[in-house]
């Protein structure tokens, strides 16, 4: 056999070429690059190790396959979502496999972090799917740039600066504004905001929205009052203890976990809601629907986020035109928290 390592430029590189370098058929290599059909381990090993000597992605040589597709689109979750975060993405793969089934595609489920996309690099380089759907959305998104990168079809649930990309969220500016407003000219005048992780686009979203009705209102933003970045209970509790003392009269609550932990915390406290503070969240969940009082809250349909990407990413595949930015509606259900 030829020294492999001596091969040109691995852009010169076709089905034929690999084949020709092993001593096996074109549809051998083939079937080794796509993981579809009968082929010994030994032989997958062979060409999996010279396309990785040459430098060379499985999903590039494949590239030479007559438009082949998998039938199947990849969903990426989050690794490091917390407890509390799980419902949330349970509802968008709900939605997702829905639209998938629908159009005969089925769903293939990976993760990531925010600095680890390896997982997500290996469905692309096996040639395991047609395209993917990103349930979240970061500042620095790498998984979205290496997407951009290889050229593979995606969608990402939630906002992006990126213009090209293509998304699916709700308007949380204008709901989380709408929200605001709304306690703001309840009577509450020392108006608090507990938010999570500024480095999720959705979090700076929230933020951007409670600032807004501050300026319309025409009330100036107390920033002892506003505490960012609280990702964990011990933050959480000395944000509250903080605002409190600062003589907050309303908690905003930027999701679901951190309303959940400030509810907690406020009953360890023995302090009254809405007696003694107003109490409502920027995300509606499972985790505060049997608090007492009830929670006023902004409902998202998750599962209908979901659809809308499964269905959004199929057409892409299918090389249909969709639009850029897709937003689903969004609703504020006002309960006794901040009667």
């Amino acid at each position: 056999m030829k020294d492999i390592n001596k091969h040109s430029s691995p852009k010169n590189i076709t089905i034929g070429d690999i084949a020709k370098e092993l001593g096996l058929s074109k549809t051998t290599i083939s079937r080794a690059i796509s993981g579809k059909g009968r082929i010994g381990a030994e032989t997958r090993q062979r060409v999996h190790k010279y396309i990785l000597e040459h430098n060379y992605r499985p999903n590039l040589v494949a590239k030479g396959l007559a438009q082949s597709k998998t039938y199947n689109i990849g969903v990426i979750l989050p690794a490091d979502a917390n407890l509390t975060e799980i419902p949330f993405f349970q509802s968008c793969l709900m939605g997702i496999c829905d639209a998938a089934a629908s159009m005969d595609y089925d769903v293939l489920v990976t993760t990531v972090t925010d600095d680890d996309i390896s997982l997500l690099q290996r469905l692309i380089d096996n040639q395991k799917v047609d395209g993917v759907v990103l349930t979240r959305s970061l500042v620095h998104d790498l998984p979205a740039q290496y997407l951009k990168e290889v050229g593979i079809p995606f969608v990402l649930i939630g906002t992006s600066e990126d213009e090209d990309i293509v998304q699916i969220d709700s308007n949380h500016e204008a709901g989380c504004c709408e929200l605001t407003t709304l306690v703001l000219k309840s009577g509450c005048e020392r108006v608090a905001l507990l938010a999570g992780n500024q480095n999720h686009m959705v979090n700076r979203s929230r933020y951007r929205g409670y600032v807004k009705a501050f300026l319309d209102t025409g009330i100036e933003i107390d920033n002892n009052l506003v505490h960012l970045n609280l990702n964990n209970n011990i933050l959480i509790q000395k944000a509250v203890n903080g605002i409190l003392d600062n003589g907050a009269d309303c908690i905003l609550c930027s999701d679901d976990f951190i309303c959940s932990k400030v509810l907690a915390h406020l009953e360890e406290m023995n302090i009254a809601i809405p007696d003694r503070v107003k109490v409502a969240s920027f995300y509606n969940s499972n985790n505060l629907e049997n608090h007492t009082p009830p929670i006023t809250a902004l409902n998202i349909s998750i599962k209908e986020l979901g659809v809308t990407a499964g269905k959004h990413l199929i057409k892409i595949i299918s090389g249909e035109t969709t639009s850029r930015k897709s937003l689903v509606n969004y609703e504020i259900v006002l309960k006794k928290s901040t009667s």
